[in-house]
């Protein structure tokens, strides 16, 4: 359940060059990621799949039939010219150093470009997303790029566990701080500039703690608790202007917290896992790669996904 955190990032380069990595000394690093899809020839294409033409028609002849076809297949071949012309989208990923947010920053990169062979483009940003000049810089910087953008991951997060009668104020604060404030600021920096083209989308990462609550962590499940409800009411402003906004909840993933578990404390919680082992970062960022690219999830807003296996 912990959230990504850390500063390492990986950059790319349109121009072929080679993949670096960088290093930010902030608490948090955030990818900002302008990914461009290419075909096997070379040539530029974009992510987004061709539009879809509904035809209604009624015949009584077959020539009628294969006429209806033929338009068919002219508007597709015409679709595909069109979307050739289309550029890839701009995405911004917080707390893409390492865990989920790495796995999404990377999915999201393989879903658009070879590192290296066909080239991409980055740029590593390190600051405090609980800082609003943070967030509109981060948001700035991107623009200021490529123009705008187009996809928002909200993953930046951290963990301060302990009982809640021995929590100190700074502990639950820093928490909601980062975890729920940070998301509300980028959301609304982000949001800015989708609103004036009438599209975007925004998927914030939660968790299933969020849902049910754990011992230890009353200030990071009331965080991620509030980022669903965040979601939910952000999904139904932003909805007549064509963006859709949703939550994914993951639930025990391999990550740092979890590799210094103990063994009993570790037996404890694979034994409440029906398929007996931890999530993936690569399984989450599967999620939010179908709700960040795939056109079949435009008509999906305000929805919470949660991926745990649990009984």
């Amino acid at each position: 359940m912990a959230a990504a955190t850390g500063s390492a990032a990986l950059a790319f380069n349109s121009t072929g060059m080679s993949a670096k990595s960088s290093l930010s000394g902030g608490r948090t690093a955030h990818q900002i990621a302008h990914f461009r899809h290419y075909s096997i020839s070379g040539g530029a294409q974009s992510i987004q799949f061709r539009p879809c033409l509904g035809l209604h028609c009624r015949s009584r002849s077959s020539s009628a039939s294969f006429g209806a076809r033929a338009q068919v297949a002219t508007v597709e071949q015409a679709s595909v010219e069109v979307a050739k012309n289309v550029e890839a989208p701009v995405v911004v990923v917080t707390g893409a150093s390492r865990g989920i947010g790495r796995a999404i920053a990377l999915a999201l990169g393989k879903a658009g470009c070879k590192i290296e062979a066909y080239g991409g483009q980055a740029i590593t940003f390190g600051g405090d997303v609980s800082k609003e000049a943070d967030g509109e810089s981060m948001i700035k910087t991107a623009v200021d790029a490529w123009g705008t953008v187009d996809i928002l991951i909200n993953n930046a997060g951290i963990t301060r566990d302990g009982l809640l009668m021995r929590m100190k104020k700074h502990q639950w604060q820093e928490v909601i701080d980062l975890n729920l404030t940070g998301v509300f600021l980028c959301t609304q920096a982000a949001a800015k500039i989708m609103m004036k083209k009438k599209k975007g989308r925004i998927i914030n990462i939660a968790s299933v703690v969020g849902l049910v609550g754990n011992v230890g962590q009353a200030n990071y499940s009331a965080a991620k608790a509030g980022v669903i409800g965040l979601t939910k009411s952000v999904a139904k402003e932003y909805a007549s202007r064509t963006i859709n906004v949703n939550v994914v909840a993951p639930g025990f993933i391999a990550s740092d917290m979890t590799a210094k578990l103990g063994e009993e404390t570790e037996k404890k919680i694979l034994g409440t896992i029906p398929l007996g082992r931890y999530g993936q970062p690569e399984e989450i960022a599967g999620v939010v790669e179908f709700l960040a690219l795939n056109p079949a999830a435009s008509y999906i807003t305000g929805q919470g996904s949660s991926v745990v296996a649990s009984s």
